[in-house]
């Protein structure tokens, strides 16, 4: 089969074409041939040596945690009726490739009027998105603000703040990934990379948001403190320039809840399916739908890497084996 391997931390130009074996599944697991490849941000960071400690990988290996496609085969222990389901995988690697293994209860079916492309995209962004929105509760006619609003996550985010009834403020670095916020329904939309930026959201919003999701991270991420009104709330989980780290005494004494979903760890197996099942669900009734911002063919991983690195992607990215 025809795969993406990493033989070596580094750039984008790691990423190797390459011919491998065709996967077998163990006990307990089913070979799914994959329509679409999910493409995150933490690809590109594991690439480049990133976490070691909390993602240890073995080099050589396939990156890419999972994609949408039909299942082709089945381990012992696993009903054969789910050959030629349609289903989205998740795994810990071996994305990038035409046919991936997955455990039985790391998959879920795809419903047969949604397409593989919505499904892939919705595979981790949709379950993160409504995991967050939980978190979060946005209410109605209240202000939220959504930074790296034109990300995967960024933009299911809008939606789901939209359609809460809130009022929605989207950050973002561009003209076009603020035109498409827009489009998603936020009201107003701010240049987060100009300086006095949280200034314009207090006064768009007549005095801060009461609910940041911040997926910038970094001294972006820690800067959303300042466009929140006093007793608001902040959703962090943005990891680019690594973690926010808002100044603990600033948030106690301004009243703000800081909620750091990121450092409990991923949540439990069951809940992530759940959260999946209805992100599939959401999309079919035609309440969320993931901005396919590009679908490139598996050979050009590194093109989607560079891409991502530089935040030229508005909306999300998929390779197609």
């Amino acid at each position: 089969m025809r795969a993406i391997q990493v033989a070596s931390f580094g750039g984008p130009e790691v990423l190797t074409p390459t011919d491998l074996p065709d996967p077998e599944p163990g006990p307990g697991q089913v070979v799914v041939g994959l329509a679409a490849a999910d493409v995150i941000f933490l690809d590109t960071l594991l690439r480049s040596g990133w976490g070691r400690d909390f993602f240890p990988v073995p080099l050589p290996y396939v990156p890419g945690h999972g994609g949408a496609g039909t299942v082709l085969r089945t381990g012992e222990g696993v009903d054969p009726a789910w050959t030629g389901r349609r289903v989205v995988a998740r795994i810990p690697y071996g994305g990038y490739a035409e046919r991936a293994v997955a455990d039985l209860d790391r998959i879920v079916p795809v419903p047969d009027d949604l397409p593989f492309e919505v499904a892939a995209g919705l595979l981790h962004d949709g379950a993160t998105a409504l995991n967050l929105d939980r978190l979060g509760s946005p209410d109605k006619d209240e202000w939220v603000l959504v930074t790296a609003a034109a990300g995967g996550a960024g933009t299911l985010l809008v939606q789901l703040a939209v359609d809460a009834g809130a009022r929605v403020v989207a950050a973002a670095s561009s003209a076009e990934k603020r035109a498409l916020a827009a489009s998603l329904g936020a009201d107003v939309t701010v240049d987060y990379t100009r300086d006095g930026w949280p200034d314009e959201v207090r006064a768009a919003t007549g005095g801060g948001a009461a609910l940041a999701f911040d997926g910038a991270g970094g001294a972006l991420g820690t800067s959303t403190v300042d466009a929140l009104a006093d007793g608001g709330r902040l959703v962090t989980y943005g990891t680019a320039d690594g973690f926010a780290a808002p100044d603990p005494a600033t948030l106690a004494r301004r009243g703000i809840r800081l909620l750091q979903p990121l450092l409990a760890g991923p949540p439990p197996n069951a809940v992530v399916r759940e959260l999946l099942t209805e992100a599939l669900d959401l999309a079919v009734g035609g309440h969320l739908r993931p901005v396919i911002a590009a679908t490139l063919p598996l050979d050009r991983a590194a093109d989607v890497h560079r891409a991502l690195a530089a935040r030229s992607v508005a909306g999300k990215s998929l390779l197609i084996p």
